[in-house]
Parts: C-alpha cells; structure tokens; sequence
C-alpha cells in the first residue's frame, strides 16, 4: 500500500465519522498519527523507521531469548564512596611502566659521523708538538683540527695514528692517545671533546610548538628537557598524551602524570621517538538539563575539561545545572565503567561480573544537605555520563500539553466537515 492509499484509507473514515457524532481525542490522534506516519505532504528529514525495516534485504531483531540488558551496580554516593573512587581516579593516568623508567642512559657515546676534536698539551717546549719558541706563549698545547668519525669508527691522530672512537667514551679515547705518544712527546696530556654530534639522536615530534630532532647531552636527557627543546606542548598537559617508541616497543604516557610524579620524567635514550598527541577529556550530559544552544550556551551535550580536575558539582554546573521546570533532583545519576578492585574494597560483590571493569552507576538526592559537597568531591573521569531524570509532574504536564494540543485539530477537522 502506498502513502496515497494510506491517507484515503484511514484519514476518510475519520472525516466522515466527524459528520454524524463528535471526534473524541483519542480518534483524533490517531487519526493524526496515521496521517503522519504514511501521507507524502509531511515534510520529513528522512526515511520511516518502517519504510528502513520494509526495503531492508535482511532484518535481524534482538528478542529476550537472544539478548539481554547489560547488567549493572548502582552506589548510592557516600564519602567512602568518593574515597576509593578519587583515589583510582588519581591512579588512573597513563604512565610509563617500572622498566621504561629504568631505561636510561648513563654514557652518551662516540658514534660514526660525530665531529670530534683533540687538544694535545705538552710538560714542556721542544718536544713533538711544541717547538723552543713555542715555549715563550702561555700554554703548550696543538689544537688538531676537528675531523669527523669515519665509517670504520676510526680517527687520525699525527704520530698516533688510526685510533678507534665509535662505541667508546672521550675519555678512553684520550687515554689511548696518550699512550701511543707517551715516548715521543714530553709527557703528553690529551683532550677529546664532541664538537658536533650527529648521532645519539631523538626525535620530539606531534603538537609541540617546535618539532625537533637533537642529540642527547652527554650528562643524559630527560623527557621535560626534550619537550623544552621543541618549544614546549601545545595543549595543556591533562589533554596530552606522549608516546614513546623504543627500540621497537611503544608505550604511552599522560603528559599530567609525568609533570606530576617527577619519577615519570624519565631519561631518553639513543634512537627515541617522542610523539606527543592531543587527546581531549570529556563527558557527556543528558536528560533534564538545559537544552544545547539554550540561552546562547554550548550547541551539544558533549563538555570538555578545562582543567585537569573536574568535579561531579562543576560538570553539573558546565552542563547548565539542573532545569528548575522538568528535574527530579533526587535523581541524579553519573555513568562511568569502574575499577573492579575499588568496587571490592567498597565492599560491594561483583562475582557476577567478568572484566577488570564493571557498568556502574553513581546515585546522589540533590535536595540532601550535603548533596553539593559530595558532588564537589566526586571526580569526573574521562567520558563519564551525567543524566538527570525528568520529575513525575513533568511527565504529568507534557501528557496534559499533548491533549491540549488536540483540542484545536478537533475544532478545525469540525469545521472543514461542515463546510462540504
């Protein structure tokens, strides 16, 4: 049947019943219902949830025997509640594991390609380096001019020869040095120093202001050190996630936890990539709380963190509080995933679930006295869910609005039939 034969079929019964005895409401909205539900004229955002269903190849229905509810704890807010949630709340950051912060680098060695150059200091003049009238300036040394680490690994050093650098220390180096012209030269002193370094390198890459790629300092390199020398993050540090690629391994950090617990400021080692990502928190609100866009507020019911800790009370507050003419203040709910462990210290048996996390739903009356400081001690989490539910006399008006608004479709379908 199509929209036209629905519209003669069902709305000409009801415009004919309309002549011999009075419309009552129900037949009028059903009658209207009809007419929605199959005649063209209505203008439409898109296709009929049945018009989806009748021109689908396959439809797949859940039913009870198949599908069940997802299964839930509701916890009343309390404040050993808040308690043991907060603390997970705190703990629940991403930070490096114990090995990666073990995974520093004491020595920051000679690699092939660094630039490297070497001051020879002799006791006296009239030695190898330093001639009789060389003894008259302050010093005597020879400066050799700065060469670069060959592919071998080896440098050349005048009446020393090749000598190996890569993998090794300045120090070792300058010790080997001194003892291929100890019985040459009058009682030699070496110094090698990196003039340029071009391995040991890291990468600091993502929403920094400056990406940057750099050797590590031979005293080592943390990451706040690294994230400085690429001009900073862009984002605030609760929104910021940094990854970490080592050695074919990656692992992922809150940027706020390593500010926080200078133990997560790990060292670099050679070859690190740090990628820093923007990762916004935030939560969503539903129900009876202020439409979006009303009174020029937000367009959507999805809210971002402007600080690293929010309340339950400030989320509540940034979604434009309770409106005052459809919530049921003793129904305020918050949808999170908990920790399971944190729900067992509470107390709270949870061997009918699997998982490290379990549904749960925090409950707080708003018309308690303390209800505003156990909402301003609760913190939000990540995607968290605040719903407010509608009062039980809001559901009563918007039945009575409903049949008020029929009143006048009757009057007006009377006077279309008297006027045939």
């Amino acid at each position: 049947m199509n929209n036209s034969e629905i519209c003669g079929r069902f709305m000409a019964p009801v415009l004919c019943n309309a002549q011999s005895k009075p419309l009552n409401s129900i037949s009028v909205v059903t009658a209207i219902a009809l007419f929605l539900s199959g005649c063209t004229t209505i203008a439409k955002d898109g296709p009929y949830a049945g018009e989806i269903e009748a021109n689908a190849t396959v439809v797949v229905k859940s039913t009870p025997e198949k599908s069940r509810d997802l299964a839930y704890i509701a916890v009343s807010l309390t404040p050993d509640v808040i308690h043991a949630v907060n603390d997970y709340t705190r703990d629940s950051l991403p930070a490096f594991p114990a090995g990666v912060r073990r995974g520093g680098t004491a020595d920051i060695r000679i690699a092939t390609g660094d630039k490297v150059s070497i001051t020879i200091f002799e006791a006296a003049a009239g030695g190898l380096f330093i001639s009789d009238e060389g003894g008259s300036r302050p010093g005597n040394f020879v400066q050799i001019p700065a060469q670069q680490v060959d592919s071998r690994g080896m440098i050349n050093v005048p009446y020393a020869g090749l000598v190996r650098a890569a993998g090794r220390v300045e120090s070792d180096v300058a010790n080997e040095i001194v003892t291929k012209l100890a019985n040459r030269a009058i009682e030699p002193q070496v110094v090698v120093a990196i003039d340029e370094r071009r391995s040991s390198e890291i990468a600091v890459l993502g929403e920094v202001n400056n990406p940057v790629r750099f050797s590590l300092e031979p005293g080592g390199t943390k990451i706040l050190s690294a994230l400085a020398r690429a001009g900073g993050n862009r984002y605030p540090s609760y929104e910021t996630i940094i990854t970490l690629q080592r050695k074919n391994q990656t692992f992922k950090a809150s940027l706020a936890s390593i500010t926080n617990d200078p133990k997560e400021n790990i060292e670099l080692s050679e070859g690190d990539v740090i990628y820093l990502a923007h990762s916004p928190r935030v939560f969503l609100a539903f129900g009876a709380t202020p439409s979006p866009g009303a009174s020029g507020g937000q367009s959507s019911r999805r809210f971002s963190f402007d600080e690293e800790n929010v309340s339950f009370a400030a989320a509540v507050a940034k979604a434009g509080g309770l409106d005052s003419d459809r919530a049921n203040p003793s129904a305020v709910f918050l949808y999170r995933y908990e920790n399971r462990e944190t729900l067992q210290q509470l107390g709270i048996d949870v061997s009918k679930f699997s998982g490290d996390t379990i549904p749960t739903v925090f409950t707080v009356d708003m018309r308690r006295a303390d209800a505003l400081f156990l909402t301003q001690s609760l913190m939000v989490r990540n995607d968290d869910i605040i719903y407010v539910a509608d009062a039980p006399a809001y559901d009563v008006a918007k039945v009575m609005n409903t049949i008020r608004s029929v009143n006048s479709p009757i009057g007006e379908v009377r006077s279309t039939v008297r006027s045939f």
